[in-house]
């Protein structure tokens, strides 16, 4: 295969990936952490799944490997919602960043059905 970084959305959820990591950076220390480090994970997993995935060799295991990254764009749209839910996050900044989430994980829906 080619250089995964030539992936629209390889570079779209690394970008994303340093919004996050912004973002939770603003987080109160109430928190210990816990959402915040939930949220840089799952936001890192996106890219480096879609990585590793590229690096496969059997269709089956491209998928699946762009179903966890896919999977864990979903996980970041959930913290996104329970950071807002405690008041972590502005609605704002909530509204800023879930439609990134959601356009990386429909242009992995496009990518799985591309794979030879």
């Amino acid at each position: 295969m080619h250089d995964f970084r030539r992936l629209k959305v390889w570079q779209r959820a690394r970008a994303f990936a340093v919004v996050v990591s912004q973002v939770t950076r603003g987080f109160p220390r109430s928190d210990h952490g816990v959402i915040a480090s939930q949220l840089r994970r799952a936001a890192l997993s996106v890219p480096a799944n879609i990585a590793e995935g590229f690096g496969k060799s059997s269709r089956k295991d491209v998928v699946r490997f762009f179903q966890i990254a896919a999977a864990s764009a979903m996980e970041v749209e959930s913290h996104l919602f329970v950071a807002a839910d405690l008041g972590y996050l502005s609605p704002k900044a909530r509204e800023q960043t879930l439609p990134e989430a959601q356009a990386i994980q429909r242009m992995l829906a496009g990518l799985m059905k591309k794979v030879p």
